[in-house]
């Protein structure tokens, strides 16, 4: 499963030398739903090689803004805490895995 984040824990969870992806989504919003299983598909193909995260952009304004998100959903790939890259928008399963795969 994807660990769900918040302003409280972000620091916490994405200290690491793997790769984060953070899924920055809404409970409103239509496009986050439909990519919600892919999240939790990867969380479970990526253990122990990368972290997977969800964040609800309403329960974590300060990663929102630390970030500059202004839609949702927005995908971004962390590595040494840095961001490496992101996606905007619903996008497909190749897309966020290729990603990924450019920081493992």
């Amino acid at each position: 499963m994807a660990i769900i984040v918040n302003d409280e824990n972000f620091q916490e969870v994405t200290n690491t030398n793997l790769p984060v992806m953070l899924d920055l989504g809404a409970t409103w919003c239509g496009p986050c739903k439909a990519l919600a299983p892919i999240v939790e598909e990867m969380a479970t193909e990526y253990e122990g090689r990368a972290v997977i995260c969800k964040i609800d952009v309403e329960e974590a304004p300060g990663v929102a803004a630390q970030f500059r998100v202004r839609n949702v959903p927005t995908v971004l790939f962390l590595k040494g805490g840095e961001l490496k890259d992101k996606c905007v928008g619903a996008v497909a399963k190749q897309t966020l895995v290729d990603k990924l795969n450019a920081l493992l």
